[in-house]
């Protein structure tokens, strides 16, 4: 009696890959995601590496872990793959501070943030 398998949060002919703890604010990850969003694999990933957003490297990160998992894990054709979903969510905030004048302090803020990326496997292109 082993463990019970997990039933897939996507379809059959998709795959994900999630990225946690990504340093930067959500807003800014999400103008990078938008970019991508609805295009083929190939032309998204000429897209980030050109993008001039630091951003735009871990987006990159995450989107060429999917098409991994698409190809080793689904076995699906990478050459047929577009992005179907790129969410950006909030993770944890450090909060750091630092001296200011009088005995006051100054709050510094330093977002994560986390980004789902979906791709499925089209007919045609």
């Amino acid at each position: 009696m082993g463990k019970q398998v997990n039933p897939r949060r996507v379809a059959e002919n998709e795959a994900l890959a999630v990225g946690t703890m990504l340093r930067g604010s959500p807003q800014k990850l999400n103008l990078v995601a938008e970019t991508i969003r609805g295009m083929p694999v190939e032309k998204a990933l000429t897209s980030l590496q050109f993008n001039r957003r630091a951003a735009a490297e871990q987006v990159r990160k995450v989107l060429e872990s999917a098409v991994a998992n698409a190809e080793n894990n689904h076995n699906l054709d990478v050459d047929q793959l577009v992005v179907v979903e790129a969410s950006v969510g909030k993770s944890l905030v450090m909060k750091r501070f630092r001296a200011r004048a009088r005995g006051r302090v100054g709050k510094i803020l330093k977002p994560f943030s986390r980004i789902r990326i979906v791709v499925r496997e089209v007919e045609e292109i």
